[in-house]
């Protein structure tokens, strides 16, 4: 005689429960800024339970900093060159090394902050893609777009409409506060560096002479400043080159202030963060650093000279960051003064920024979509055919969250 056991009940909210096995997110790191930033999302990618797939190029300090901050990277291709020409070859090169690398790994996502070699990939292997991104006026490659695009919600509507054509989707804050609340102070820095307590400290970020936005203008920015910094008495240059060809011209045309002391350049890789935490001002052709000293609430001056993007123009209007697009701007804009060290970054323990991008992706991995924020939000009407109970998709991302 056999008996059969009742089928188990089934809960409602099971058919909602994302699979069991194990996802793979892929993340590659193109740029140098992309690292601290990278960093705390892919640690709370690992504690969901995620797999994260890193690989990293070997250009602009990226290596180096990799290993400077505990990120296990895959090194895969370099800098190809300033000219168009081969920084497409570059491109293209590097895409394929990526794909030998992904083709096996089989990632369920890709994610990245710009990286060209990334979206070649995952459109070339089928992979959905999120691209984040908080400038807008760069070079895109034609035909190619990743399935999300991640964006602050500073962003301007001018390059916002460079992206129409993609599934956007909005985060608070700008990308700075990602990783700005993981600082610890260093606050034997300027000892180390040979920096007396007294003197003004200067750290100085040179433009990106090799990327495509490059302007020659804030070349002769750069000698402006410099011109002007060595000449004040109890000031300290701190010039953090892009990469060693830069450094080694920066080394040739200011070697006697190199020889005395008044400026400095580090012998190996130091936390940028911490560098701007101990520094007076800051002064930069790029973006990046420029947003992280403004968030921080140091002085911070831009002599970038390409199209200023939605969040640096925000940061401008704020008060938060000066242009100085001349020389007469340097005489008049440039306040060279010993500030108080702020005892505490602003806003430094909160994870507003780094909690919606990782929501975000976790919601794209798990359920094609954006779950909203908001738990007792409804999904927008769009989704109703694809998710018919949105709120138990909620619930499962909070179930995920507190993992």
């Amino acid at each position: 005689m056999s008996s059969s056991s009742p089928n188990p009940k089934v809960e409602p909210r099971a058919l909602s429960e994302p699979k069991s096995t194990r996802k793979k997110i892929w993340v590659d790191l193109d740029n140098s800024p992309h690292v601290p930033f990278f960093r705390p999302i892919i640690e709370k990618l690992q504690q969901k339970n995620y797999e994260v797939l890193v690989t990293a190029r070997d250009a602009y300090q990226v290596r180096e900093l990799a290993e400077f901050y505990g990120v296990s990277a895959n090194i895969v291709g370099r800098h190809y060159g300033k000219h168009k020409i081969w920084k497409v070859l570059g491109t293209f090169l590097r895409a394929l090394e990526l794909a030998r690398v992904i083709r096996k790994e089989k990632p369920d996502l890709a994610i990245c902050h710009g990286s060209r070699g990334l979206l070649l990939v995952s459109t070339l292997l089928r992979i959905p893609s999120v691209i984040l991104a908080d400038y807008g006026f760069t070079s895109e490659i034609p035909f190619i777009n990743p399935t999300w695009l991640m964006i602050p919600s500073v962003f301007s509507e001018e390059e916002m409409g460079m992206h129409a054509q993609k599934e956007t989707i909005r985060y608070p804050g700008i990308k700075e506060d990602v990783y700005l609340g993981t600082l610890q102070p260093d606050r034997t820095l300027r000892q180390r560096l040979g920096v007396g307590a007294d003197d003004v400290l200067i750290t100085v970020r040179p433009p990106a002479t090799e990327a495509h936005y490059h302007n020659p203008e804030a070349d002769g920015l750069l000698t402006e400043v410099l011109n002007r910094c060595v000449k004040e008495p109890g000031i300290r240059i701190l010039i953090l080159p892009r990469n060693s060809r830069q450094e080694r011209e920066l080394r040739f045309a200011w070697t006697e202030h190199i020889a005395t002391g008044k400026i400095l350049i580090p012998e190996h890789v130091e936390d940028g963060l911490n560098l701007i935490w101990n520094s007076d001002l800051v002064i930069s052709g790029g973006g990046t650093m420029n947003r992280e000293a403004a968030a921080m609430g140091v002085p911070v001056y831009s002599i970038f000279r390409g199209k200023l993007g939605g969040v640096d123009d925000y940061l401008v209007r704020e008060g938060r960051l000066v242009l100085l697009a001349s020389a007469d701007d340097i005489s008049t804009k440039l306040t060279i003064a010993r500030r108080e060290m702020l005892q505490e970054c602003r806003e430094r323990c909160s994870t507003v920024t780094l909690d919606a991008i990782v929501r975000n992706i976790i919601s794209i991995i798990e359920f094609n979509t954006v779950v909203p924020q908001t738990v007792n939000k409804p999904l927008d009407t769009a989704h109703a055919d694809r998710f018919p109970s949105p709120l138990k998709h909620c619930d499962v991302l909070d179930r995920i969250e507190r993992r």
